[in-house]
């Protein structure tokens, strides 16, 4: 049980942790500060996670990781249409 409560507290506010990035980004039109390295990180992470988890037969892995690869794509995205161009 106590386990259960872990994992559901992990999956929960890891899927929600780049909505505030994804809406800071959004509301001020900028990506000046997200670093496109880690972008790409999490996205490779996450998607890696969702293989995992789909090979594995682990519902909770794979559900959370697709929420966090359509997040971190969108993060990519905003990232690339509001970049700095010189």
């Amino acid at each position: 049980m106590f386990a259960n409560v872990i994992g559901l507290i992990a999956m929960v506010t890891s899927t929600i942790s780049l909505l505030p990035q994804i809406y800071r980004t959004y509301q001020t039109r900028s990506s000046t500060d997200l670093s496109p390295g880690m972008l790409w990180n999490l996205f490779i992470c996450s998607l890696s996670w969702v293989i995992y988890g789909i090979l594995i037969d682990a519902t909770a892995i794979w559900v959370t990781n697709i929420l966090m690869t359509i997040f971190s794509s969108t993060l990519l995205i905003l990232s690339r249409r509001y970049r700095v161009r010189d």
